[in-house]
């Protein structure tokens, strides 16, 4: 028998396998990477990147060192997590939001998992058939992720560029009662424009989750990241200051060591809400990823004291406070244009409109910039599109880019040092 006789070879090598695609920042990377980025180098700027600097920031900062490994945490833990770890979860939770509240966390309100996008994974994989609320634009992961799981139906809610893409509570209800809506997933702090939900509206959206008895998902990676006002009011921004009873409230905060403790490459996060859908996240776990590294949970439990935790937290919006000025400042003068400024997280969501015609695409201005060694993200990549239903539509974020302030401030100035010499040839 030829080749061409064989059986299912015809147009596809592996035709038992689906094309699975490149979430946005992983197509920028291997784009960047066959044009000669290497992690570590250093004639790149990496304005891509969605990790922050992981070095301590001060001299008197603590920082995770080592990792013991014994014969106990050679072994498998459980797939909810260790009862250290679960518990120490459960004790910040407490003592940052919960003060004085009848209703307090305990470690059956926490899952543990290896890094955020399987802790996410674990929470739709859990969810009924149900309309799922999603925002344009949000993190580009969320796509591939709606793709992955068909139990529900991703409802898309539009932000308002003329609005800064600020999420409102009012328009909540409104998407809430229109679509009827059963659940509702969301950033915040804000991925990609740096917005932040937080006091007396935050309050108003849990109300409206538990009125409506929608589920409501709150990915808080960045909740440390805050700046301006929302820095002076409080440390940190989490939803669960404002749930009533922790086991009936459907609210689900995401969060773990990734950013807002600058750990990226420990893989640990955790997912806190009611002990009854931990239950249903944790059953999820056990066929998806089987639970986190035993030793890394055991490594990450001293992290999680609420003092040791909070000084990070202020130690992150000091410095990350001057870095964020600085990229305004510079991209301002060279002509973008920022709808918002990011009160959360570490990005600059600029708008290319006041650019040279041939640069105002993000695709086109990402070309460009790999060009000068530096590395960006198109806009286009947050406007979250399961199942490509709305192709036939050009996105209206063709015209952004996200800049990260996430590196060490010579490699942020290096990048901006080489943008403007891209804008002004």
């Amino acid at each position: 028998m030829s080749r061409a006789e064989e059986p299912h070879m015809s147009g596809d090598s592996f035709p038992s396998f689906r094309q699975v695609p490149n979430t946005g920042v992983i197509y920028v990377m291997t784009r960047a990477q066959k044009e000669g980025f290497a992690y570590g180098a250093k004639d790149w700027a990496n304005l891509g990147q969605g990790a922050p600097e992981t070095g301590a920031l001060r001299a008197d900062e603590e920082r995770l060192k080592t990792v013991a490994i014994d014969s106990n945490c050679s072994e498998y833990g459980p797939v909810a997590g260790i009862q250290e770890l679960r518990d120490a979860v459960a004790a910040l939770y407490n003592a940052r939001y919960r003060r004085g509240m009848a209703s307090q966390y305990t470690a059956e309100n926490v899952a543990i998992s290896s890094g955020g996008r399987t802790g996410l994974a674990r929470v739709v994989a859990s969810l009924a058939p149900v309309h799922l609320g999603h925002y344009l634009p949000d993190y580009t992961a969320y796509e591939e992720l709606f793709d992955a799981f068909k139990g529900f139906v991703p409802i898309p809610i539009l932000l308002q560029e003329a609005d800064g893409f600020r999420a409102t509570a009012d328009q909540l209800q409104a998407e809430i009662v229109a679509r009827g809506l059963g659940a509702v997933l969301l950033s915040n702090p804000h991925n990609p424009t740096g917005q932040v939900l937080y006091g007396e509206e935050l309050s108003q959206y849990v109300e409206i989750g538990r009125k409506y008895r929608c589920a409501l998902i709150f990915d808080e990676f960045y909740s440390h990241y805050l700046y301006e006002q929302v820095a002076a009011a409080q440390a940190s921004v989490s939803a669960a200051r404002y749930v009533e009873d922790v086991n009936r409230d459907m609210v689900l905060v995401i969060d773990g060591l990734t950013k807002n403790w600058r750990y990226p490459g420990l893989r640990i996060s955790w997912t806190v809400g009611p002990k009854d859908i931990i239950k249903r996240i944790t059953s999820a776990g056990s066929f998806l990823d089987g639970g986190a590294a035993h030793p890394l949970q055991r490594a990450a439990v001293p992290l999680l004291d609420p003092a040791r935790a909070d000084l990070s937290a202020r130690i992150i919006q000091e410095e990350f406070a001057s870095k964020r000025l600085l990229m305004m400042e510079r991209l301002s003068a060279m002509g973008l244009i920022l709808p918002n400024k990011p009160l959360g997280a570490f990005y600059c969501f600029a708008k290319l409109s006041g650019l040279d015609p041939s640069l105002q695409d993000g695709m086109q201005f990402f070309d460009a910039a790999l060009q000068e060694k530096v590395i960006s993200v198109p806009g286009k990549f947050f406007d979250v599109n399961p199942g490509h239903r709305r192709s036939h539509i050009p996105s209206r974020l063709n015209g952004y880019v996200r800049f990260s302030f996430g590196p060490q401030r010579a490699e942020l100035e290096r990048g901006l040092d080489r943008l403007q010499k891209l804008l002004n040839k």
